[in-house]
């Protein structure tokens, strides 16, 4: 006979949120201040700004560029897998996540403001490539962090709508800071201070604007976090770590099997959902015609629109439960994919409303993904769960480029065209619906727990 795992006491405890005083709405905006603050690294950093200028001529040829960028990008990914559950973990035991979570905000701001220094020339390119690389990593783990407090700020029955209300100010925050720049630095021929695109200047000052931005906005949420420190417990090793992490891991497969099942069935879903925006801006141009003006005024209105949804959809969220939002907003994406590829001759015309319809349920299953979680954590497990819960999501996330890609290749072997690029949407409802049906048998929150 096999003998059964051992389960760690702090797994089989009750919830970090079932322990959670009440709060306030001046708590909660607070945090929520954090995602505000550091959404430049995601909105301006990595999607709409930099990425494209770190990828154009200046840098080399466009071949080169991207798939540097691609390489830097997967060994930033493998770095986020490998460390945020320990990471997050040695958190939980010294109980300084906010002044870990403080510690990575910072070194995320010095490093948006160091792209300054990246001027556009050949020699500068993996000079750009490691200092994006090394800020994703920062803003994976520091994520993760940042998740594990929200049971600072919630309860059992305020989680779905403090989530909500947290991306959503994401959205609205990387959207604000975005048309910022925009409008006094990259525009204009000659923007604010003088500023100009000689030598990349408008971009790399909107660098430093993001990098202020950040140091400024979390500034609430660190007066309202606070550190929750623990019995001294004595240091462990790196082999050490690992080896408590699946000690962990388990423990939740043995009291817990489904909460392991959602980890695995977010990370499909929630790939899925990175895909939404990751080829958005792509099919935009490149099937509908929308000009680089164009896709700006997209991304801007349909940040707005995804954060305004991700707060409603919160308070839906307390009510109906995570899972039923989940399912709501896959299903519902699934079958707006499906419409944006039949009707993708439609131009511009099909894609403002269809595109920005999926907008509207992408954050929603971000924010009811991250609720859900939060409800099972146990009381000083928050960052290695949430660490699990980043590291799983790593692991599959090549699904949406690869699946993205195959589909494109499949259309133009199926119809012969020259540009097929439309039929890479339906790698993205491959996707969503995959999650959709991993996610039907996961029970509800309250029903995860065996003994």
């Amino acid at each position: 006979m096999s003998t059964p795992p051992v389960v760690p006491a702090d797994i089989i405890g009750p919830s970090a949120l079932d322990l959670a005083p009440p709060t306030s709405r001046r708590r909660v905006l607070a945090w929520g201040m954090w995602d505000w603050g550091t959404q430049p690294f995601n909105t301006v950093i990595t999607t709409f700004v930099f990425s494209v200028y770190i990828t154009s001529e200046a840098f080399g040829a466009t071949n080169t560029t991207s798939t540097a960028l691609a390489i830097s990008t997967a060994l930033a990914g493998l770095f986020v897998a490998v460390l945020a559950p320990v990471l997050g973990q040695n958190s939980d035991r010294s109980g300084r996540t906010v002044s870990h979570l403080r510690a990575q905000t910072w070194l995320l701001a010095g490093l948006s403001a160091s792209l300054f220094f990246v001027v556009p020339e050949p020699g500068f390119l993996w000079v750009g490539l490691g200092l994006l690389a090394v800020g994703s990593v920062v803003s994976e783990i520091a994520g993760v962090n940042y998740n594990s407090t929200i049971d600072q700020v919630a309860t059992t029955r305020t989680v779905g709508r403090v989530s909500g209300f947290g991306w959503g100010m994401g959205y609205l925050g990387g959207i604000i800071v975005l048309l910022l720049i925009y409008f006094a630095f990259i525009q204009p021929d000659v923007g604010l201070f003088g500023v100009t695109s000689a030598n990349g200047l408008d971009i790399r000052v909107s660098m430093l604007v993001c990098g202020v931005w950040t140091l400024l906005f979390t500034i609430p949420a660190f007066l309202l976090l606070k550190d929750r420190p623990r019995e001294r417990t004595p240091r462990v090793g790196v082999a050490q770590s690992y080896r408590l992490v699946w000690r962990s891991i388990r423990g939740l497969w043995a009291v817990s099997r489904h909460t392991v099942y959602f980890l695995l069935a977010s990370a499909l879903f929630r790939d899925g959902l990175a895909g939404v925006f990751a080829f958005g801006a792509i099919l935009a141009a490149g099937t509908f015609g929308l000009t680089a003006g164009d896709v700006i005024i997209f991304g801007a209105a349909a940040n707005i629109v995804a954060g305004v949804a991700t707060m409603g959809f919160g308070l839906l969220d307390d009510r109906l439960g995570p899972k039923r939002v989940i399912l709501i907003s896959l299903g519902a994406l699934v079958v707006l994919g499906i419409l944006i590829f039949v009707l993708h001759d439609g131009g511009k015309a099909v894609f403002w409303p269809l595109g920005l319809a999926m907008t509207v349920f992408v954050g929603p299953a971000q924010a009811a993904s991250r609720s859900f979680l939060a409800r099972l954590v146990p009381e000083g497990k928050g960052g290695e769960i949430f660490g699990l819960y980043a590291t799983t999501g790593r692991v599959v996330s090549f699904l949406s480029p690869l699946l993205f890609g195959l589909f494109i290749a499949v259309g133009a072997a199926v119809t012969g065209q020259e540009n097929t690029q439309y039929w890479g949407i339906l790698g993205i409802v491959v996707i969503l619906a995959a999650g959709f049906a991993v996610m039907i048998p996961v029970k509800e929150h309250g029903e995860h727990r065996v003994s």
